[in-house]
């Protein structure tokens, strides 16, 4: 085989390969965006955010999870402090169940109900990181 015919059929091999791993890695972000569109996102009326059993199934969770890294006496630093103020409920309960950077997602691990609950537990006003 010639040297010219040997770098043509590298050039080939190169391409076959990139093409294969952009493939897959196509593959692999469409399945992490049908995963992550799996579940809507609810709404969070003013009447599931006031209602008291809501914001306690929330409370019960922050306590026992959420606030080993968020809460304050993990400071400095493990993870942000919450400035519930600035963060839309849609945005928490994404956060919550999908997770973002260093954060796990919670989806698989608390129930819907209680991803719910967090969310009104943050949003009112007896939350206390």
């Amino acid at each position: 085989m010639s040297h010219r015919s040997t770098l043509a059929s590298a050039a080939v091999l190169a391409a076959l390969l990139v093409a294969g791993l952009a493939a897959s890695n196509g593959s692999a972000l469409a399945q992490d965006a049908a995963k992550a569109g799996d579940e809507p996102v609810p709404k969070f009326d003013a009447a599931y955010m006031s209602n008291a059993a809501n914001i306690k199934v929330g409370q019960v969770v922050w306590a026992n999870q959420c606030r080993h890294c968020h809460g304050s006496s993990a400071y400095p630093g493990k993870a942000p402090k919450l400035n519930p103020g600035s963060m839309d409920p849609e945005y928490i309960f994404e956060r919550v169940t999908y997770g973002f950077r260093q954060m796990p997602p919670w989806k698989d691990v608390f129930t819907l109900e209680e991803r719910k609950g967090v969310v009104a537990y943050i949003k009112s006003d007896s939350f206390s990181p």
